[in-house]
């Protein structure tokens, strides 16, 4: 359970009594110093590195955001359609799979008519719109599942690969939520699907999802070999088509990602992994975008800043994030990621204002996304703590953000 107003520090001492641990005892389970431990707990620092908060969570024997405290649910909708993070719980497990499948009341929809469906959910899942995304995924769903029973053949196959999207947008937008587990359970559905679509690219990609979501949940090592078993699997070679390597490449980073949140033993493995993905972006030459997902060089470049973030290379970060070009045309919610790593950057240098200034800049690129990604709302925290005027940029973005306190 998740308490309101608390910090990460707060629920860190909470969950470590619970745990009945010392302070001395949770750093030496989570191999952090104890510093670091008692600095959280008595919010002198509301933020700290997620390789640090994922061995914290490890040794609490708690997923991540627990420690974060991202928001659970969706929001209200203005215009009274506000979705609901139990339909879509029903969507993807539905009570008829355990009692018999009734009878579908309606025709199916043609596989045309599931595609124009899928495509309509792209833009707004690029902008991060979470609340549109929860309305629109539980009837896509429904529809796809009653589509691949129906038919046969082609469209059935069709059917099956919208299906297999429909599942992972659904995990993802769980793990936005915070809920994981459910991610896990859309994940499954969606290797199911994937298989016996037409679309033999849409295992890897949903194997890149899954790599997030164990990620998310702490799970480093095995986010770190499924992404690197598919990787394996598509083993580009000179001839290999930009799909293969954009595919290859994103694997790479989502391995990577993984990696460099277990520590500074772990961080040349992840140039390593930087190198290689690099490499595949100069192959390609420019910036793709495979099934919502950004590859080439400007992400790679992004990425290279984060990891310089979880690293602790905070002054080499933010000269890395002058070099990136293009970062225009990345999806809104990936610029908004990468202007959330330059304020991580800034405010580890103890220079605010510039931090800001990108918290901002990434709430221009998706403001809604803002509003559920629990890094971004900690780090306004932080620095509103740290602001001596009553009314500030910070202040007020806090106030958008619904932060209390």
């Amino acid at each position: 359970m998740q308490y309101e107003n608390e910090t990460i520090g707060d629920r860190i001492g909470r969950l470590r009594e619970r745990r009945e641990l010392t302070q001395e005892q949770l750093a030496e389970h989570a191999n952090v110093s104890v510093d670091t431990v008692r600095k959280l707990e008595q919010n002198r620092r509301l933020t700290a590195r997620l390789s640090t908060l994922n061995q914290l969570a490890r040794a609490l024997d708690v997923e991540t955001s627990a420690l974060v405290g991202q928001p659970t649910t969706f929001e209200a909708r203005s215009d009274g359609d506000t979705p609901s993070a139990l339909a879509l719980r029903q969507a993807v497990s539905p009570l008829s799979d355990l009692l018999g499948e009734d009878a579908d009341p309606e025709d199916p929809p043609s596989v045309g008519a599931l595609r124009a469906s899928l495509r309509s959910t792209e833009v707004i899942r690029r902008e991060g719109r979470m609340g549109a995304i929860g309305s629109l995924l539980p009837q896509l769903i429904r529809d796809a599942r009653v589509a691949a029973r129906a038919y046969h053949g082609s469209d059935q196959a069709a059917a099956h690969a919208v299906l297999a999207e429909a599942y992972q947008v659904a995990a993802t937008t769980f793990t936005a939520l915070g809920k994981e587990d459910a991610a896990f359970t859309a994940m499954e559905r969606a290797t199911e699907a994937a298989r016996r679509s037409d679309d033999p690219h849409l295992e890897s990609i949903g194997a890149s999802t899954l790599a997030w979501i164990f990620t998310r949940q702490g799970r480093l090592e095995d986010a770190e070999r499924v992404a690197l078993t598919y990787a394996d699997q598509i083993n580009p070679g000179f001839r290999s088509s930009p799909v293969d390597l954009s595919l290859w490449g994103i694997l790479l980073l989502r391995a990577a990602t993984a990696t460099v949140r277990q520590g500074e033993s772990k961080y040349d493995r992840v140039e390593e992994l930087l190198r290689l993905s690099t490499g595949a972006a100069a192959s390609i030459g420019v910036d793709r975008l495979d099934y919502a997902t950004p590859f080439g060089p400007t992400n790679v470049g992004v990425a290279k800043v984060n990891f310089q973030v979880e690293m602790g290379k905070s002054a080499e970060a933010v000269t890395t994030a002058r070099t990136v070009q293009r970062v225009s045309s990345l999806p809104p919610t990936w610029r908004a990621r990468f202007h959330v790593d330059r304020a991580l950057a800034y405010s580890d240098l103890h220079r605010d204002e510039p931090a800001t200034r990108a918290l901002l800049k990434a709430e221009e690129d998706a403001p809604e996304w803002m509003r559920y990604h629990g890094t971004a709302r900690q780090l306004v925290a932080e620095l509103r703590g740290r602001e001596r005027r009553r009314t500030s940029p910070v202040t007020k973005l806090a106030d958008r953000l619904h932060l209390d306190g």
